[in-house]
């Protein structure tokens, strides 16, 4: 059994290291004494540590699956520089070259042994496998052994009906993305034994997180803005499509040193592009996500994500690239309606129809037939066809074989496809959710992924705990009408907590007419900013499908201090890029208004209001409303914001920030029922 003494001895004389960071120790300890268990730890965190070390310990060779060539090149350099025999099997390496790896780990020359998972389909292989068994079986990047993780992979399934030859050599699971459901299934697909888990570190004190809504076309000049301060580099630039990628990294590039990343780059172009980054020759790397995995680069300052990601697991990951090093660093993600769009759209590509991909199973045989000749025969589209083969062999729906031919495989594949494409369109919804979340950032992010030992505590540095520091997002103090409006969420949130808020918007417009449903998100967000508040997700079952909602309530000291503190909160000032999700777009033309309609009392009320503005924030009175301004509100009366925003005089960042009280008057004036 091994002891902590016999731990740290060997972890400094194998690597160096003079203590464990935190939550290392207990893996290892257990893994040595063998056995089973799942890590899940950010990146960043150590690890291959818990692996690398049991490894030794167990005095055996060590096999390590793992699904990227990067990762496995990386950590068989790192472990050769410490003088330990590692070796790796993959699609890149010559084929002698694998061979020789294979003598090794037979001859019981190896330390660690990295084998692709695709080489477990190749007949024998599990069989030369037998010949030395191993002392420890780690599963590297487990989360795709899933077929709910973000990056599924089904040769990743074969680990599950091989590794049972392969024991009694415990197995350790390791990844940095997986949310519970993902845990359960790689547990089930593995056979853990125990079910010990390691959930940890997913808190990250020095990395704020920002989110600010931004329509495509302005974010490239937000991103060279942002990017342009030296200690805001090095950095990582995550875009959409390969040509939005080198675009943005040829503007950039005219004022510090960027390149371009993707897959459509030639294998050393992209090698050349990470050695740079790596070596502090460029600054900055454009990429797709194609770019960043087993990337260990300390000290990049910022990640910048310029479209929505496809998953809250992803966009994890990629965050987590930022401030290895353990000095502050910034997340910040620009994004739109738009984004969810193009998301659905890329869903649609990658997940055909279940009637089509149905379609194509249908034409299918025992005896393998030509794919052009499937194609032309259902008459698809190439781009089609190729997805719901893909899906199907996926799925086991279809057997691919040599020459393009394809033949018919199990007839169970409708549903595990049926429940994977439901799942990547919750997980964009997920990831909507996120960005327009109100709460803490890295508090949301921790409880995604399920960290058994965090605080709990809001991180203090994000957007929403820290707005005064924000790089992009703007605040402003609230008009004293936005605090009594705050107080009258207070108040009801007082008696009735943890309402949904949905009703509470309901029951709050029936008091606060002229604020439409952003408005009052605003000063929710603002309440939670302050402590007052919170939003959580929660969910329900309604005929069979999961129907999720946030509900609002007061935290231990707004129930104390609620009133008091909203008057210390502030809210957005971001002039609006586009409408919010479910509020109308502003009509092109304006309204035809004449001076002449325009209600003298009206008139009067709104220069009184504009006079008790200008002294509060202390402006002169013309830079709140021009005096034509004012008659034009008073003629066109308008009823709620898209007819505010068609009065001549009034622009985006008006109604923001007085749109609710221009409304507020004229509605008391009677001239116009605000909806």
């Amino acid at each position: 059994m091994a002891t902590a003494l016999d731990l740290k001895q060997r972890l400094r004389s194998a690597f160096g290291h003079s203590a464990f960071r935190p939550h290392q120790e207990e893996v290892c300890r257990r893994t040595a004494e063998g056995a089973d268990g799942l890590v899940v730890m950010p990146t960043g965190a150590g690890k291959s540590l818990c692996y690398q070390l049991p490894g030794l310990m167990r005095g055996g060779p060590t096999l390590v699956f793992s699904p990227l060539i990067a990762l496995m090149e990386d950590q068989t350099a790192k472990l050769r520089e410490l003088g330990l025999r590692a070796e790796r099997i993959h699609s890149g390496r010559p084929r002698s070259e694998s061979r020789q790896a294979c003598r090794l780990y037979r001859d019981g020359e190896v330390d660690f042994l990295f084998i692709a998972p695709e080489r477990l389909g190749v007949p024998g292989f599990i069989e030369f496998l037998e010949r030395c068994r191993p002392a420890l079986i780690a599963v590297d990047e487990a989360h795709c052994i899933s077929q709910w993780g973000h990056d599924f992979r089904p040769d990743y399934r074969l680990l599950g009906r091989r590794l049972p030859r392969l024991r009694p050599a415990p197995v350790l699971a390791l990844t940095a993305t997986a949310t519970p459901r993902i845990q359960d299934d790689i547990a089930a697909q593995l056979d853990l034994d125990g079910d010990q888990r390691y959930i940890y570190g997913f808190r990250r004190e020095n990395l704020a997180v920002e989110v600010v809504q931004k329509r495509p076309g302005a974010r490239a000049a937000v991103v060279r803005e942002v990017l342009g301060e030296e200690g805001r580099r090095p950095a990582i630039v995550y875009a959409p499509t390969r040509k939005e990628t080198e675009a943005l990294a040829a503007r950039l590039d005219e004022d510090f040193p960027t390149a371009a990343y993707h897959a459509g780059l030639q294998t050393a172009q992209r090698d050349e592009v990470q050695g740079a980054f790596l070596g502090g020759e460029i600054d900055v790397v454009v990429a797709t996500t194609a770019f960043g995995m087993g990337i260990d680069k300390p000290d990049i300052r910022t990640v910048v994500h310029t479209a929505l990601p496809a998953t809250v697991e992803g966009y994890y990951q990629e965050i987590g690239r930022a401030g290895r090093d353990g000095d502050a660093a910034r997340a910040l993600l620009l994004y739109s309606w738009a984004d969810r769009r193009t998301q659905e759209f890329l869903h649609k590509l990658s997940y055909p129809e279940v009637e089509v991909v149905s379609g194509l199973f249908g034409a299918l045989g025992d005896e393998p037939r030509e794919q052009v000749d499937l194609r032309r025969r259902l008459g698809l589209a190439e781009e089609t066809f190729e997805a719901a083969l893909d899906q199907l062999r996926i799925h086991g729906g279809a057997v691919v074989g040599g020459g393009y031919r394809v033949r018919r495989g199990d007839d169970a594949w409708i549903r595990s496809y049926r429940v994977q494409r439901q799942l990547r369109l919750d997980q964009i919804d997920e990831m909507t959710r996120f960005a327009d979340h109100r709460g803490c950032r890295m508090l949301r992010l921790v409880r995604h992924f399920g960290d058994r030992a965090d605080s709990g505590d809001r991180c203090g540095v994000c957007d929403v705990c820290s707005p005064e520091a924000c790089l992009v997002r703007r605040f402003r103090t609230p008009l004293a009408e936005e605090v009594q409006a705050m107080q009258t969420v207070v108040s009801m949130l007082r008696r009735r907590d943890g309402l949904g808020t949905g009703r509470l918007f309901k029951e709050f417009h029936a008091v606060h007419g002229s604020y439409d449903r952003g408005a009052f998100e605003d000063l929710l967000g603002a309440l939670g900013q302050a402590g007052v508040a919170f939003v959580e997700d929660d969910s329900f079952q309604k005929a069979g499908e999961t129907i999720h909602y946030q509900r609002a309530g007061l935290t231990p000291s707004g129930r104390r201090r609620g009133v008091d503190l909203a008057e210390q909160v502030l809210l957005p000032d971001d002039p609006p890029d586009e409408p919010r999700a479910g509020r109308r777009r502003r009509s092109a033309a304006p309204i035809d208004i004449s001076e002449a309609d325009a209600d003298p009392a009206l008139v009067e009320e709104l220069r009184e209001w504009r006079g008790k503005v200008a002294r509060e924030k202390r402006l002169p009175a013309y830079t709140v409303l021009h005096n034509r301004t004012i008659v034009a509100v008073a003629a066109a009366k308008p009823g709620d914001r898209d007819q505010l925003l068609r009065v001549p005089g009034i622009g985006p960042t008006t109604v923001k920030r007085y749109g609710s009280a221009l409304l507020r008057i004229v509605a008391a004036a009677g001239k116009a029922d605000p909806k």
